[in-house]
């Protein structure tokens, strides 16, 4: 975690950077994905009878005698990823709560003082229970969580919290990179490839441990291979992310890996002849299903639908969530149960992955054993050393942050096998 300092710094640099982009964050500060399918870019926002408005956002009205849950997304429902897999969770709450559950959604919020008046806006209106899901949320929700302690809120990402009426929510999606990273590396060998690429949203923890979690998979099924990396510094934009991927594929990559929003870096691989990974959403390689390998996604209903019932049932509270594997919240397309592997996936790597799989779902096998030391630095500095563990602080780069230790092994490097000449931007 940074300093009071640099947090005003990069507070300043957030709040620049939103006049440029609804989809900002700031950087080098522990950040959640903001963000498909066809449906879901034609599917209406549920706000069909306002209460209020916020800047122009018009504000859904709750349904009298049921538990009413909104939700507020940094991007478009139809994003292909982060936001639509989202949207499928709420679909999926409002689904399996036997008609006690109203919910409602608000799309493309932008972070930052139009997302806190938004957040008061919702409380206002008189919803029970209010996710947040972008990590430029966290001080809004942080701060209406005070001013309406009757209700409940859930941040998606960071990592505040309160004792009564505030959780922080988010998954360890590094075990799957990590297994992303051993499909792609096989592919780039059986290619007679030596680089794959990674397109990456922001230089923060959450983004690092995915890139270094997936270049060290990477490295388990191609050691000669090569982790190169492009910055977009957007969480959620179309153009940016396909030209990523088009560079990584002029400098070399048979293989692009995606960890931004859309499935344009899966796209724009395919139409090159090469091989595309997804992200977010179980859907991300409906663009492509001849030359997308896999996709890591999310399967948030399930944690959707205990929380409200921990909500309705009086036991919620503020509390740090970060589950793993055997939530059954995290998925690898084709590796799941009833799921069959892409066809680019070389059949070497298939035994290796469901062997790896199969003891993370049964707990075996953890967050915490992927980033087990001994590891090198992409300049070849020993940073974790042998028989060290990182500790989830070390994980989310946490520092001076009240009821959460402070991290030792901070994610803030580059793995051994990241392009060595590669940093991370200041």
């Amino acid at each position: 975690m940074l300093s009071r300092r640099l947090w005003t710094l990069f507070s300043i640099l957030v709040v620049a950077a939103l006049v440029l982009s609804a989809c900002a964050a700031p950087v080098a500060a522990p950040v959640a994905p903001a963000a498909g399918g066809d449906a879901a870019a034609t599917e209406a926002p549920a706000a069909e009878a306002p209460a209020a408005e916020a800047s122009g956002i018009q504000i859904p009205a709750i349904e009298e005698g049921k538990f009413n849950v909104a939700f507020v997304y940094v991007a478009p429902i139809g994003d292909g990823g982060w936001t639509y897999a989202h949207n499928e969770g709420r679909k999926f709450l409002e689904a399996n709560m036997d008609g006690k559950v109203h919910t409602a959604y608000l799309e493309t919020v932008p972070e930052g003082a139009d997302a806190e008046r938004v957040i008061r806006n919702l409380a206002r209106a008189g919803f029970d229970a209010i996710f947040t899901t972008s990590f430029g949320y966290m001080d809004p929700t942080a701060t209406v969580a005070e001013e309406f302690p009757d209700a409940k809120f859930v941040h998606v990402s960071g990592f505040k919290k309160n004792e009564t009426n505030l959780s922080n929510l988010f998954g360890g999606m590094e075990s799957m990179k990590y297994l992303v990273g051993m499909i792609a590396g096989a592919r780039a060998k059986a290619d007679g490839a030596t680089r794959v690429g990674y397109v990456a949203p922001f230089p923060i923890p959450e983004v690092i441990r995915h890139l270094n979690a997936a270049t060290m998979g990477m490295r388990q099924t191609c050691p000669e291979c090569e982790m190169d990396i492009r910055w977009i510094f957007s969480w959620f934009d179309p153009d940016k992310e396909r030209q990523a991927a088009e560079s990584l594929i002029e400098g070399g990559a048979g293989v692009v890996v995606s960890g931004s929003d859309t499935t344009g870096p899966v796209q724009a691989a395919g139409e090159k002849g090469k091989w595309g990974v997804g992200y977010d959403s179980d859907t991300a390689c409906n663009v492509d299903l001849e030359r997308c390998l896999t996709v890591p996604y999310w399967n948030w209903g399930p944690e959707y639908v205990r929380l409200v019932t921990s909500m309705m049932d009086g036991t919620f509270k503020g509390e740090d969530i970060y589950f793993d594997v055997d939530s059954g919240s995290l998925g690898l397309l084709g590796f799941m149960e009833g799921q069959t592997p892409q066809p680019g996936v070389p059949a070497e790597v298939i035994p290796q992955v469901q062997e790896l799989l199969a003891k993370m779902v049964a707990g075996e096998f953890n967050r915490f054993d992927v980033f087990t030391g001994p590891i090198k630095d992409n300049k070849g500095i020993e940073i974790v050393p042998a028989g060290s563990a990182l500790t989830q602080s070390d994980l989310e780069g946490l520092k001076d942050v009240e009821g959460r230790e402070d991290c030792t092994y901070c994610m803030n490097w580059l793995v051994e096998g990241v392009v060595p000449d590669a940093e991370l931007p200041q």
